[in-house]
């Protein structure tokens, strides 16, 4: 997805846990980070703390979506993801993408991946790989227009 990227509609998942949102429930009123994860990835298991930050921290003024994209065939049972997520705090909206619809739709690639939409629904950052916390908390708060310390 190229930047100010409207955000793609978030329908077609194979399921949802933690409730199911829509695009029209999240444009105009917030900003939205949408979170590409993973079961069987590592470094997605080691960010989720920072996602969960975020979704705490900031739950007056930014959504957070998680989308479980699976690589494998193993990463398709939604039992193990809502025992993994159950594991992790993943009580935000998480997106069954079982058929990689939303994955295609964002020509996603990588897990973890993270996208920032300001309120208006336009994508305002993109990063992937298992590093770079301090750079998307920059983003993030760019787009929340807090001023950094």
């Amino acid at each position: 997805m190229k930047l100010r990227t409207p955000m793609p509609e978030l329908d077609g998942a194979t399921d949802w846990l933690n409730g199911e949102v829509t695009k029209e429930e999240l444009v105009g009123k917030k900003a939205t980070l949408i979170h590409f994860w993973s079961i069987s990835c590592g470094l997605c298991k080691d960010a989720m703390p920072n996602i969960n930050e975020f979704r705490d921290k900031y739950k007056d003024r930014l959504n957070v979506i998680s989308v479980h994209m699976p690589r494998s065939e193993k990463d398709l049972d939604l039992e193990e993801i809502k025992k993994v997520a159950a594991e992790h705090d993943i009580n935000q909206p998480i997106y069954i993408d079982n058929t990689h619809k939303l994955t295609d739709a964002f020509e996603n690639q990588y897990v973890p991946s993270y996208y920032v939409f300001d309120e208006e629904g336009l994508l305002r950052h993109f990063q992937a790989g298992g590093g770079g916390v301090k750079m998307l908390t920059k983003r993030i708060n760019r787009v929340l227009g807090i001023k950094e310390e």
